[in-house]
């Protein structure tokens, strides 16, 4: 069995408390050592849109996400409770069809409504940064297939907002 730990998950950790970094370490580490054990509490993600994610508990508010696949797993965020059910529910890993390269990918559909609507607010009056780039030329920069259309609408204004959604290593 290999364990991992994704860059997303160390960013997560970053943003807790001292304390609540301190016992996420501990329970990091413990899993590591025994993913079994019973205090982990371990839960299958229901309306995650991978259904390989899973959750540990840290203590009563915290929670590891874990992504498990063929006897491997991923530490791949943590948070608060209902903070990381929903990362949880909105993102997928997967190889990237270009560039073979593990990506968390967020749903396209999760920043429709925060994304999509300026872009197409903002294409009235500012050019594509990337309309003519090809979807060979976008996917060897790492972009997920999903994602071509919306990489290719981005404008000044939007683009830095696309880009943070954007898998690591994209772009």
């Amino acid at each position: 069995m290999t364990h991992r730990i994704a860059d997303t998950f160390y960013d997560a950790l970053a943003r807790l408390s001292p304390p609540e970094q301190k016992a996420v370490k501990q329970s990091a580490f413990d899993f590591q050592m025994d993913p079994s054990l019973p205090g982990f509490s371990m839960h299958r993600v229901d309306r995650a849109r991978d259904p390989n994610f899973w959750t540990a508990r840290v203590n009563r508010d915290i929670r590891m996400v874990i992504h498990k696949a063929g006897g491997d797993t991923l530490l791949a965020w943590v948070g608060h409770h209902d903070d990381a059910y929903r990362w949880a529910e909105t993102r997928r890993i997967e190889n990237h069809p270009r560039t073979g390269a593990v990506q968390i990918v967020e749903a396209r559909e999760t920043i429709e409504d925060v994304v999509i609507q300026r872009i197409v607010e903002e294409a009235v009056r500012l050019p594509r940064l990337f309309a003519d780039e090809t979807d060979d030329t976008l996917l060897s920069w790492g972009v997920p297939e999903d994602w071509l259309d919306t990489v290719r609408d981005a404008t000044e204004d939007t683009v830095v907002e696309i880009a943070i959604r954007l898998p690591s290593g994209s772009c």
